[in-house]
């Protein structure tokens, strides 16, 4: 019988979590097309994330913000009360 390939750690969730945070809490923020390209996950997942876990769970304040002919771009701004 076959054996599982062996994952490395920025396969797991929570890796795929933390590298979300990361990039949001760049000066520039993050696209959702970048942060579907850093974790590999789908556009409605990323959304639910932040909305749930980073929001919700960790209580960041997550802000976001569009300019004409750009893309959205997602920010962790501060830590809310």
């Amino acid at each position: 019988m076959p054996q599982k390939p062996a994952t490395s750690r920025s396969s797991t969730p929570q890796a795929k979590g933390e590298k979300i945070a990361t990039l949001l809490k760049r000066k520039t923020g993050a696209s959702i097309d970048e942060l579907t390209w850093a974790t590999g996950w789908q556009k409605h997942s990323i959304r639910g994330f932040i909305s749930g876990t980073l929001k919700k769970k960790q209580n960041l304040l997550i802000t976001s913000s569009k300019e004409e002919n750009k893309k959205r771009r997602y920010f962790v701004t501060e830590k809310s009360q």
